[in-house]
This record gives C-alpha cells, structure tokens and sequence, in this order.
C-alpha cells in the first residue's frame, strides 16, 4: 500500500487522531495486515507515537501484522458448535488449505483463524469465509464452500 492512500484514508477521517482505531482496520480492510510502514506513516500524519500504534494492533485480535489471505476463514469452536461438529469442520479445511489456525497459504489466498463464539449459536457449526456466514456446515459442504473462493 503506498503513502498516497494512506493518505487518502487518513485525509477522509480529517487526520483526527481520534480516528486512529477506524483508519487502521480501513488500511487493514484493503491490504489485509498492518505493515509496518504503513504504521509509521499513520504515526506521522496523525502524530500519535508508533509506540502507542503497536500497542492497539497488538491488543486488539482484529489487527494483523503479518500478511494475510485473500479470503480469511473463521471457524467457530464455540460450546454449540463444537458438540455439533466442528472439530470435523476445521479438519477438513485444515486439509484442504495445508493450513492451520494462526496460518496464511503460501498463495495469500486463505488465513484460517478460530474464534470462540460468532453470535449464531443456533446456526452451528458456523465458518465463516470473507464474511460471508455458512451455517450448519458439514465437512463436505465446507470443501465446497471453499472451491468459490479464488
């Protein structure tokens, strides 16, 4: 991500440094991590110590500073969703992208992540691929939820 938009995203919030938490998950949102001169550029043009920057994109899980895929892949082992399989859920996907939680294909394509709970319970087991929620999932069908992903 070049400095131009960067500048853009942070000119769009008129260079607040209230703004700073909504300007990282918009850099984050188009390049898919937090490079680190992207963070010093944000430091600069908002004046809010890089320090302070890395302590938010390490707090908060929404926040990468390594590169991430294409597509970002959340699989939910919450209580509902685990009883109702989605240990063979995230198996699958395991296999199918040689990847495992906290890991990014080679390609860029996928990152896979699990999370505790996405708030559909009744929907379980849930994954979630680029935002888009595929509820009461089984293996097979996750295998081909994957395939519309280039």
């Amino acid at each position: 991500m070049d400095n131009d938009r960067i500048d853009q995203i942070i000119d769009k919030h008129q260079g607040k440094a209230s703004s700073l938490i909504q300007v990282l998950l918009e850099i984050q949102s188009e390049n898919h991590w937090l490079p680190k001169e992207a963070l010093e550029r944000v430091s600069e043009k908002l004046q809010v110590p890089l320090t302070r920057i890395r302590h938010i994109t390490t707090f908060y899980k929404a926040f990468s500073l390594v590169p991430k895929g294409r597509h970002e892949i959340h699989i939910c082992m919450g209580t509902a969703c685990h009883i109702r399989g989605a240990t063979h859920v995230l198996d699958t996907v395991q296999d199918l992208t040689g990847i495992r939680p906290g890991e990014t294909d080679m390609d860029l394509k996928f990152s896979l992540e699990t999370v505790n709970c996405l708030g559909c319970c009744a929907l379980g087991p849930v994954m979630v691929v680029g935002g888009k929620y595929h509820g009461k999932i089984a293996p097979t069908e996750a295998e081909e939820a994957l395939k519309n992903y280039e």
